[in-house]
């Protein structure tokens, strides 16, 4: 029987797609990290029962985000054996978004994260997605070629995404959307 457990990362390296090893804390880990940390809310999410259109979206995300971690872990793509992140997983969730923005009223103000247990929580997974892009974008501007420029507009778009999900899931289920209340200049 194999075992979860390896004991390979018990001194703080894990190994690369490609067998280098690295400190757990390398950037590369943290960028497929984080966006592990975001296919979790997702699955979060997912567990609330959304409706079953909205369950089918955020299934292709999360297999998307599968496909990048691996692609973000690999120290050369060419050898990951299946298709990397394109443009067309952004084009996806470019009309997921539009999909979305059709069925609800235009946002005259800013609101605040909120609202039903599953808009609330579409809207931990957009903070969580726009941690990724940070950590994604440090990893690309720190080594050379570790990041498609297809990666950083597919977490861009996915965050907007998770944005405008939350606002219909909150309208889905009747949850009023909160203003911000912007503070008094006197005060």
């Amino acid at each position: 029987m194999a075992r979860i457990y390896t004991k390979t990362g018990d001194q703080g390296q894990t190994s690369l797609w490609g067998g280098v090893r690295v400190s757990k804390d390398d950037m590369r880990v943290e960028a497929y990290g984080s966006l592990d940390e975001l296919n979790s809310a997702l699955g979060v999410l997912r567990s609330l029962g959304p409706a079953e259109g909205h369950d089918e979206l955020l299934r292709s995300i999360q297999n998307h985000l599968f496909q990048m971690g691996a692609e973000l872990a690999a120290t050369d793509r060419r050898k990951l054996g299946f298709a990397t992140i394109s443009g067309d997983q952004v084009t996806f969730l470019e009309q997921a978004i539009d999909a979305c923005e059709e069925q609800l009223p235009p946002l005259r103000q800013f609101i605040l994260p909120g609202g039903s247990e599953l808009g609330a929580t579409c809207h931990l997974a957009r903070t969580v997605c726009r941690r990724a892009e940070r950590r994604v974008v440090t990893l690309g501007a720190a080594v050379e070629g570790a990041v498609s420029g297809e990666v950083i507009k597919y977490l861009n778009r996915l965050s907007d995404l998770m944005f405008v999900l939350a606002r219909l899931l909150n309208q889905e289920t009747g949850a009023e959307e909160e203003p911000w209340s912007a503070p008094d200049k006197s005060q």
